[in-house]
């Protein structure tokens, strides 16, 4: 049967059958794939952090950081300092054009799955030749298309394609963790201001009262009550002071530009206007070690960059196996213009090509060798920013709890110092001391009471560096996002998520 129906053939089917045959058996391989399929490097997180016993746990659920995390401290000029930030900040912007970068690169690498295509068209005239009539001009025209498609049979273009998909997920990531160090430096940067801001209260304070303290005592000696000694002490104790308040203009100017290069502004055009806020730092959930897995933008792109140098094993493992690639060709070619497109000047071409490297002395062997080495380079970053990020909450959950119990002590220590000078200042009133006595307290009281708000600041930059630490408002699932249907290019429009 099967030779009746050979016979009933044309000859250009006859022709064409082995060729669909052969095609059809490298569609069935297309499925094949070479080099080993990613699993996710294991790492030990441990199951609790260390400092989570007698950690306060924040209640309810909605405090957990998420989205705009730094409206947990309910500070509006933070906030649109911050919604600047997301739109201005140049680190930020430089972290979005490589990710836009990759989604480019991810669509070309896509390319080759599909024919390539191409046409030609030409005009020549020639001639020449010994004989009269070979030595007249001739006209030529041709009209050309080419269509040549390389089967992926052993998987190379698809796993270069898993491999790039991975690295722009990476960027994408790198986004998030661009805008959340660019975050958490300004929530800083604003906070040493506040900070400073309150010493500057404190100190405004202590100069007034030092100022009517020198005029007192000078007011004693000119009635020869207290010596020349007593107005040198309360001199030099203003003067030292004013020091002091003056020096706190330079560090909050720094702090402040360093805040305006952060959104994107000439230092020159921004300033914070002196308020007095209160510096009270939120609870902050912590959560379960294995939770940094999925929260932390730079963890996730240190795990894609693994799956990618993974993806590359394979396109290194598929240069060892020969490349098969379908080459068509059809046209038309005349010396009568008008005749161009007729039958006669028909042709074509249809055949498969086959391409081997029979010896390259190692190289890809080397290549192989390399890629494994790099995949190796790349799960130990990926433990090693994992163990970094629990590292760095373990810090914060230490400084949170130290600052806190420092803070309470402190506090106590505030108290005593301002009551030791009360006491002292009475038995100055009666005469009973000298004004260097006095002078003594109240720099004890003053370096006390600064030493408090630096504690108090501290307390509030350990928090938001523990909010940092914790990922902020991120969540892997902001990069699942990117993805429609397993396809990270399906939409290429498509942005990073903000948090």
């Amino acid at each position: 049967m099967m030779l009746d129906q050979f016979k009933k053939m044309s000859g250009t089917e006859r022709r064409l059958r082995p060729f669909s045959c052969a095609l059809v058996c490298c569609f069935m391989l297309v499925g094949c794939m070479v080099g080993p399929d990613y699993v996710r490097p294991v790492i030990d997180v441990g199951t609790q952090f260390k400092e989570t016993p007698g950690w306060k746990v924040a209640r309810p659920a909605a405090n957990d950081p998420r989205g705009p995390w730094w409206t947990m401290y309910a500070d509006p000029v933070l906030s649109a300092l911050i919604t600047e930030l997301n739109v201005s900040n140049q680190n930020v912007a430089q972290a979005e054009a490589r990710f836009r970068q990759a989604v480019a690169v991810t669509q070309g690498a896509r390319a080759p799955l599909l024919p390539s295509v191409s046409a030609t068209a030409n005009t020549t005239r020639s001639g020449g030749g010994v004989s009269a009539s070979s030595s007249a001009p001739v006209t030529g025209y041709g009209l050309n298309a080419q269509a040549s498609w390389q089967l992926d049979i052993w998987g190379s273009i698809r796993r270069n394609i898993e491999s790039t998909d991975a690295t722009e997920l990476a960027l994408a990531a790198d986004v998030s963790g661009a805008r959340l160090t660019a975050q958490t430096a300004l929530t800083l940067a604003y906070l040493q201001v506040r900070v400073l801001d309150e010493q500057r209260r404190l100190l405004t304070a202590t100069v007034s009262a030092y100022e009517r303290a020198l005029k007192l005592t000078q007011n004693r000696y000119n009635a020869g009550i207290s010596g020349q000694g007593d107005v040198a002490v309360a001199s030099t104790q203003l003067a030292s002071t004013r020091a002091q308040l003056i020096d706190l203009e330079q560090q909050r100017a720094v702090f402040e530009n360093a805040a305006a290069v952060l959104i994107g502004r000439p230092p020159s055009t921004f300033s914070i206007a002196p308020a007095q806020v209160p510096l009270v730092p939120p609870a902050v959930p912590v959560g379960l070690p294995s939770e940094l897995l999925e929260r932390r933008p730079d963890i996730a792109a240190a795990e894609r960059r693994t799956a990618s140098a993974n993806a590359l094993i394979g396109v290194a493992t598929a240069a060892w196996f020969p490349n098969l690639t379908l080459n068509a060709s059809a046209g038309y070619r005349s010396n009568d213009f008008t005749q161009w497109f007729s039958a006669p000047g028909q042709i074509w071409a249809l055949g498969p090509q086959l391409a081997a490297l029979i010896f390259d002395g190692g190289a890809r062997q080397a290549q192989i060798n390399q890629a494994r080495a790099q995949f190796d380079v790349q799960a130990a970053a990926y433990r090693q920013t994992v163990l970094t990020a629990l590292q760095e909450v373990e810090n914060a959950m230490v400084q949170m709890r130290v600052f806190e119990q420092e803070e309470v002590v402190q506090k106590q220590a505030v108290l005593s110092a301002q009551q030791s000078l009360r006491f002292a200042r009475n038995q100055y009133d009666q005469g009973l001391i000298d004004y260097l006595s006095v002078a003594v307290l109240e720099t004890t009281a003053l370096n006390n009471e600064r030493t408090y708000i630096t504690l108090v600041g501290n307390r509030f930059a350990a928090s938001v560096r523990l909010v940092a630490a914790l990922g902020g408002g991120w969540s892997a699932e902001d990069l699942k996002s990117l993805d429609d249907s397993g396809n990270p290019t399906a939409n290429p429009s498509k942005t990073v998520p903000t948090n």
